[in-house]
């Protein structure tokens, strides 16, 4: 029987403990001697400069592990908004996920948004409280938080217990048993605490909480619900049947609680993923397995962070083809690949994220008659739908997982980038194009003046692009200041415009007009007799490079969006270029609109924010001045909430700036609401 495999990622808003709650669970599972501290820059999983630098987990951390027989990977996702399409990535490999809820902040923005994650991808979720181990913070409180908030009712399934104000042992609800640190601080049965002073209360409270499990469970399971109703004992066997079902559903969620600071709640934890994920899926026939993380590793090269679709040994391995362990940042070779696994892929040819790589038995024979020795098992690769080498493979994208991805991230800020030494120019041109590639969120433009723009969803993005630019491939460059990216729109139709460009005997002309649509789409018509005498190449290469002009815009502060063009002609003579059709296209857009014809809008942000009660009028003072308009304002004596809607021009450098004024205390977060006509 082989080993069961369970992929889980875990998520949380910034600051509620999750790399912490990651290292414990390594700690628990025997993985690393002593968990590290984020604030010490020890994190086993935030491995990257930058990560130790902030204190925070930018690129999703992957590590393995044992417990019960089952073998788990596990990804850190990170918890800053400005890399929310890690999250997203992650999601695609993983059966299951802990939700970390910081006791001492409730559920908070990212909370809700990870769990709306959670909902949609169909991945299973269990929560963990965090933070219990001060006694101040109330998990009654953060219990019923959780259900108005997330609309779920979360069954408690483990219970701290405190002495002389300090956290000292849990109480397991499922075994009825009672946690304790040993010497090396690890999570163990308290055997005979039940004769011990106090213990008939905490039987008591464990008796409340499964007889509540009880009652939830029985309305997944029948036999449940027929010893509930005739008030006999439901054995521990038949109420985690239950309790599976329960977690399949919308309406409840299993929660664990405890502290991954102190190492209390950790160990029921990972029984429960153990008990509680669903198996991995069974995926397709002939299929190798999929992209889920594109990694660069300077001395190393890319590599791909691979869910393996079957089971192979290395003597059966692709050409070309390493697979190897992903421990952070280290790279432990393997020997075979399971159906399910996670692994580090090195493979012959450039790989896109959420492509699946096919197998092909019969080009496996082919390929080994060529190459003589290896197993007919050893399949080489085939693209979807093509014919390929014999000796060779090819992969099959299927981009849609990245594309989706991509398309839920705006980039709002564009940076100029240009290099130090001109002879630099290829090499940071093929990086950028890596760095491109690796995060679907993160977009770059060309200038034909020899510099580009990068386009990312915010500043902690933009700086630690530029870090990851000059440590991991070496790259000199200047930054210019990052700036909003606007949109612009057009105001009124505009043309026909006219424009001919030509090189040598090649020649090309097109007749161009535009007009506003709602929305933020694109459409492009073209004329019945251009597309009945055009091939497909020159069609595509239009449809393309109009749509690329878009990008640039008109003022060259955003894209130029909601607009339909209308070719009504175009000409082109055999032979030529295609680089000519986006030059011709181009000059084109920029004859037709004009400075006068757009219309700037400017992204305006959605602020929440908290703090404690004293800081809250110089906190809202400061919103309005940087011309933001307050919305929501509740508290609780303790803690000040708003939510206000603030221009993206007039927050840049918030975190310094509400660090300064809150002395640290305040926590924000921030999405896109939408884009206004500008006002400047």
């Amino acid at each position: 029987m082989k080993q069961p495999i369970r992929n889980i990622a875990i998520l949380a808003h910034v600051d509620a403990g999750k790399t912490t709650l990651s290292e414990r669970i390594l700690f628990a599972a025997g993985e690393i001697h002593r968990p590290g501290r984020v604030e010490d820059g020890l994190a086993t999983m935030d491995y990257m400069p930058e990560e130790k630098e902030r204190g925070i987990t930018i690129e999703s951390g992957v590590a393995h592990f044992e417990w019960k027989n089952t073998w788990f990977n596990f990804i850190d996702t990170p918890g800053h908004v400005d890399f929310g399409a890690e999250v997203d990535m992650a999601l695609t490999a993983v059966e299951g996920a802990v939700l970390v809820v910081s006791a001492a902040s409730g559920v908070e923005t990212q909370t809700v948004a990870s769990f709306r994650k959670l909902r949609e991808s169909r991945v299973r979720t269990i929560l963990f409280v965090n933070k219990l181990d001060n006694p101040d913070y109330s998990l009654d409180e953060t219990l019923i938080n959780i259900e108005e908030t997330l609309g779920v009712r979360p069954v408690l399934m483990s219970v701290p217990q405190f002495k002389n104000g300090k956290m000292c042992a849990m109480l397991d609800v499922l075994s009825q048993s009672r946690l304790v640190h040993s010497e090396s601080g690890a999570e163990v049965l308290d055997d005979g605490w039940e004769s011990d002073a106090g213990a008939a209360e905490e039987r008591a409270l464990l008796k409340k909480y499964y007889d509540e499990a009880v009652e939830f469970a029985s309305n997944f399971d029948d036999e449940i619900l027929s010893l509930a109703l005739e008030n006999k004992p439901v054995p521990p066997k038949m109420l985690l049947r239950g309790l599976k079902a329960l977690a399949a559903s919308d309406e409840y969620v299993i929660c664990y609680a405890g502290s991954a600071l102190e190492g209390f709640g950790i160990r029921s934890l990972v029984t429960a993923l153990s008990f509680f994920l669903p198996e991995v899926p069974t995926f397709g026939e002939n299929e190798l397995g999929q992209v889920v993380r594109l990694r660069h590793f300077r001395g190393v090269g890319e590599i791909s962070l691979f869910r393996s679709h079957v089971d192979l040994l290395r003597r059966d391995w692709p050409a070309g083809f390493e697979f190897s362990r992903l421990k952070a940042n280290m790279l432990l070779p393997v020997d075979e690949i399971r159906a399910g696994d996670i692994y580090a892929m090195v493979s012959p040819f450039e790989t896109e994220l959420g492509q699946v790589i096919y197998l092909n038995s019969e080009l496996g024979i082919r390929n080994e008659e060529l190459n003589a020795g290896r197993d007919a098992a050893g399949m080489s690769l085939r693209a979807e739908g093509e014919a390929i080498s014999d000796a060779v493979g090819a992969a099959a994208p299927n981009g849609n997982a990245a594309s989706s991805i991509s398309e839920n991230y705006l980039p709002l800020l564009q940076t100029r980038v240009e290099c130090v030494r001109t002879e630099d120019y290829a090499h940071v041109e093929r990086s950028l194009s890596v760095l491109a590639r690796m995060d679907p969120s993160f977009r770059v433009q060309k200038d034909d003046g020899g510099f580009w723009y990068l386009h990312t969803v915010g500043e902690v993005q933009l700086d630690v692009l530029l870090a990851r630019l000059k440590r991991e491939f070496g790259c000199e460059v200047r930054a210019g200041s990052p700036e909003v990216r606007w949109q612009e729109r057009l105001c009124r139709a505009v043309g026909p415009a006219e424009n001919t460009f030509q090189i040598g005997p090649h020649k090309m002309s097109i007749s161009i007009s535009a007009s506003p649509l709602e929305g933020d789409a694109h459409d492009i018509r073209l004329s019945a007799e251009f597309m009945e005498k055009a091939p497909l190449e020159i069609l595509a290469g239009v449809r393309s490079a109009l749509l690329e002009s878009t990008e640039v815009g008109v003022l060259g502060k955003g894209p130029l969006v909601g607009v339909r063009f209308e070719v009504h002609r175009f000409e082109w003579t055999e032979g030529a270029l295609p680089p000519m059709i986006k030059k011709c296209c181009a000059d084109a857009v920029a004859k037709l609109v004009k400075p006068a014809d757009v219309q700037l809008y400017e992204p305006v942000m959605e602020l929440s924010l908290e703090c404690p009660v004293n800081f809250a009028g110089l906190v809202t003072g400061d919103i309005q001045a940087r011309d933001g308009k307050v919305k929501e304002i509740e508290g609780d004596g303790k803690t000040h909430f708003l939510k206000a809607d603030v221009p993206l021009r007039k927050i840049f450098g918030y975190a310094t700036g509400v660090r300064s004024i809150s002395k640290g205390t305040a926590l924000y977060s921030m999405k896109l609401l939408g884009y206004r006509p500008a006002s400047v």
